[in-house]
């Protein structure tokens, strides 16, 4: 036999994935079909098959196909890069003769289908090829069957009409036979030039897979459709497109059409399967009903079902629903052909009556919807009057829900119901695996999603904070919009309290429409419940807006406002759902999640929302009761602090208190000033062991008493004298206090004499006016340790331009590092500060406090100067 001449060649490369075998399949397939070789497609794509399933899916490696056409037939080789050396013989049927085993069978099925067949090794890749040669026909023919008698032909009835139309590069008509004007009505001068897509039935839904636009650019095309006539009708059609291209390299397809009953005239005839290998060659009827390769997602395979659903029963729409886990609801996923914003996760009841057809479990037929309104709600106002419906059943459980329907009344019986259930049940199985796919890719990310709101909760008490982080979780990831409600006490009504949209131009409309409304009820109810009364309002508000205006001219305020208005209806004009926010066995407020004009939520969402609800509702209880305490604790502690400080004559006085406990407006550290009688003013400075609640509680004791003591006139020795007795009574929950107390009189001179008692507290230290600076005090015991105390006090003269400056230990025990600020460092300080008032001292020193360290101060610090002026000079 001489050499074959190569007259084409095709090769591709696939990656050692799982959907490359379907890939490799559908390129040999559309090869072979291109080349004018259907009669031994079934064959190629067999052979491809197994052989690229062993190359990527066993093998592991890549796999390259070589398509070569010859003038008697095809050549294909398939390469990988495994060098296995294995090659079953014709005489090993025993061993791998079984379907069960997967190693050889490639082999086995090139030695039974193809013409010759081998394999070439080299020391890095195998290469398997097969030749498949064209059956012998008389010369001149291309595809043939056998005679039939006269009863079994195609029935037409009268002339056969075949429309030829020409299609241009941009879908437009160019031309257009008699037989084109016959069948549809239309003359050549009318539609010349229009597209062909205006007298579909079912236009391309653009982006949502293959339509007639998309069938007019492939190469060759063969199927159904429907074109309307002049009268509106819609004519059947089967149709065979051909892609060409002019003298000129313009491309442009002809379309031939018939009447969809006389098919025959141009339908490519069924190769029928050969009997010794028809179970080798089984097609697999998922692929046949969806198409090579099929989605990898799942709303890709739910979109490209829908569509081939309606093309196979020539409908106007299709719709596809899945099933919720509880299988009590149906949730819209796909559709063609209807509205999808507004279909889109819309729910409807599995069981919606008591009928036959009112359940999904089992097909249903509707020849004309307007007999029984409300049977199929998805389908209310969209024109449609005849559908059929079947489930999507995976081990007899309800996994969905296939629907197609027309506009014309009757299109369906039984006969389509079983063609669609038959379609159902080759597809409902990978639908399922695909939705138990996206539903772990969801949960995945749901996780991800409550620990990251989770740490965003739990780290802030601050309520405002709270429910700005509620609302901004949720938009846009959620819903569109949110609004959070709140209820102070279960004797308070629910208080809008935030509101927030994705634009944030649709804010303050939507917080003004929520505001003009009743808000939902405070159920305890777990889960998200349906709330109508927003998109009901707003339409309301754009109705009355847009009545308003008519009649008015364009730059009137009412005409300039219905944008807004209307903006803001189809802000809300989707699903509302509310959740409730419980905590602690109480409703605390109601988190409201919205969707804009005919859009839904879906399952998933809503369950995730749930989840996010229970945890917010809890950081939101958690602020509430934090600032509560806070109030409490502030009121109290304020009422330890000393009123204003009084007017001494002659003297100046300033202080400064910082407490270190977060939130604590007073602590460890306390200060007064008071009138002890006429003339005569006591002081008091100290430190109670410790800070916070417990040593505040001494602090309100310790200043109390001295000021009930003092004006019973009790000397300083004696004042503290009986603190440390009425501490020492506390017990276990006395604390120890170091504390300095004086008494102060100013003289007609312009001096001030003092009467001091150093507790144990650091020494109050005199700055004269020529800058130097010396204790005013000696120590003496702390207060709260021992029973039988003998303290003395000290008498200190303060002359003009003197100042006393008395602080806490948190002032002299500021530390940076192994550095303690100290007396000594105290002692610099005031060094500088002569001729200052009281007020500037006090500030110098607490400035020289902070920046001697950059940590924040750890203990409470008080700081009480007092100053004698100079006197005036004029």
């Amino acid at each position: 036999m001489g050499r074959r001449v190569i007259t084409a060649r095709a090769t591709a490369s696939f990656e050692p994935v799982g959907r490359s075998v379907a890939t490799a399949r559908a390129f040999v397939r559309d090869t072979l079909q291109g080349w004018g070789f259907p009669d031994i497609v079934d064959d190629a794509v067999v052979l491809t098959s197994e052989l690229v399933t062993n190359a990527v899916v066993h093998a592991g490696t890549n796999a390259d196909v070589l398509c070569l056409r010859t003038d008697a037939g095809v050549r294909i080789e398939v390469a990988d890069r495994y060098p296995e050396r294995e090659i079953p013989l014709q005489t090993s049927a025993h061993d791998f003769g079984s379907l069960e085993r997967e190693g050889g069978r490639g082999l086995l099925l090139c030695g039974a289908l193809a013409s010759r067949w081998g394999v070439d090794y080299t020391p890095t890749s195998k290469q398997v090829w097969f030749q498949l040669d064209l059956p012998d026909r008389p010369v001149g023919t291309r595809a043939a069957g056998p005679a039939l008698p006269t009863e079994m032909l195609p029935r037409t009835d009268g002339r056969v009409r075949v429309a030829v139309v020409q299609i241009d590069r941009s879908g437009c008509v160019a031309s257009w036979n008699e037989d084109a004007e016959d069948l549809f009505g239309y003359p050549a001068e009318q539609v010349t030039g229009k597209p062909l897509t205006d007298f579909a039935a079912w236009p391309h839904t653009p982006g949502t897979g293959t339509g007639i636009a998309e069938a007019l650019q492939l190469s060759r095309w063969e199927g159904s459709y429907g074109i309307r006539d002049t009268d509106g009708r819609v004519v059947p059609v089967y149709a065979s497109h051909l892609r060409m291209r002019d003298a000129d390299g313009e491309p442009s397809t002809v379309c031939l059409l018939v009447r969809d009953d006389e098919r025959a005239v141009l339908q490519t005839p069924l190769r029928g399967p050969a009997s010794d290998h028809s179970e080798s060659r089984t097609t697999d009827p998922f692929e046949v009903f969806i198409g090579s390769p099929p989605p990898d997602d799942l709303d890709g395979l739910l979109q490209r079902t829908v569509e081939r659903a309606r093309d196979m029963l020539d409908a106007d729409s299709a719709f596809l629903l899945l099933a919720t886990d509880d299988e009590t609801e149906l949730e819209v996923r796909a559709s063609t052909g209807l509205p999808s914003a507004r279909q889109r996760f819309a729910r409807v009841p599995v069981e919606a009556g008591t009928g036959r057809y009112g359940s999904a479990r089992m097909p249903a037929v509707h020849e004309d919807l307007t007999a029984v309104p409300g049977a199929v709600p998805l389908l209310s106002g969209t024109g449609m009057r005849s559908v059929v419906t079947v489930p999507l059943k995976v081990e007899g459980r309800l996994t969905g829900s296939l629907g197609v329907a027309a506009e014309a009344p009757g299109r369906y019986s039984n006969e389509e119901a079983l063609r669609l259930q038959f379609a159902a049940d080759r597809i409902a199985l990978a639908v399922e695996s695909a939705r138990l796919g996206e539903l772990e890719r969801l949960r995945r990310g749901s996780l991800s999603f409550l620990v990251e709101a989770s740490d965003l909760l739990a780290g802030t008490l601050d309520r405002d904070q709270t429910l700005a982080l509620m609302a901004q979780m949720t938009v846009p990831t959620l819903a569109t919009w949110c609004a959070v409600y709140t209820i102070a006490d279960q004797s308070s009504d629910p208080e809008l309290s935030y509101v927030l949209h994705e634009d944030e131009d649709r804010i303050d409309g939507l917080k003004a429409l929520l505001s003009r409304i009743d808000p939902p009820d405070p159920v305890p109810t777990p889960g998200a419940r349906t709330w109508s009364a927003p998109s009901r309002a707003a339409h309301d508000a754009a109705l009355r807006t847009s009545m308003r205006s008519l009649g008015t001219a364009e730059s009137s305020p009412v005409s300039s406002g219905i944008g807004t208005t209307l903006a803001t209806a189809s802000a809300v004009g989707g699903e509302t759902v509310v959740l409730p926010l419980v905590a602690r066995n109480r409703v605390i407020g109601m988190l409201t999640l919205g969707k804009p004009a005919d859009d839904h939520f879906r399952q998933e969402i809503l369950e995730l929302a749930e989840d996010l609800s229970r945890r917010a509702a809890l950081a939101l209880d958690n602020s509430r009761l934090y600032s509560e305490r806070m109030a409490i604790s502030q009121s109290l502690q304020r009422s330890l602090l000393p009123p204003e400080l009084p007017v001494v004559p002659g003297v100046e006085v300033d202080v400064i208190y910082r407490a270190a406990g977060e939130g604590n407006e007073v602590g460890g550290d306390f200060y007064d000033l008071f009138p002890i009688r006429d003339g005569a003013y006591g002081f008091a400075i100290g430190d109670v062991c410790g800070t916070g609640p417990e040593a505040a509680a001494v602090t309100g004791l310790a200043r109390h008493a001295l000021r009930l003591l003092a004006r019973e006139g009790f000397g300083g020795p004696a004042v503290l004298e009986r603190l440390n007795a009425a501490i020492l009574d506390e017990g276990a929950r006395s604390r120890f206090l170091t504390l300095l107390y004086g008494e102060l009189w100013p003289q007609a001179d312009g001096s001030a004499v003092l009467k001091v008692v150093c507790a144990g507290h650091p020494l109050p230290l005199r700055l004269r006016q020529d800058g130097t600076v010396e204790p005013a005090a000696e120590p003496q015991p702390l207060l709260g340790v021992m029973e039988d105390l003998e303290l003395y006090e000290e008498r200190v003269v303060l002359d003009p331009g003197d100042v006393l400056l008395c602080v806490t230990d948190g002032v002299t025990e500021r530390r940076e590092g192994t550095r303690m600020l100290g007396d000594d460092g105290l002692a610099e300080v005031l060094t500088t500060c002569t001729g200052l008032t009281a007020g500037a001292v006090a500030a110098r020193v607490l400035r020289a406090v902070e920046r001697f360290a950059a940590e924040p101060a750890s203990d409470d610090m008080a700081i009480l100067a007092m100053r004698v002026p100079e006197p005036r000079t004029d």
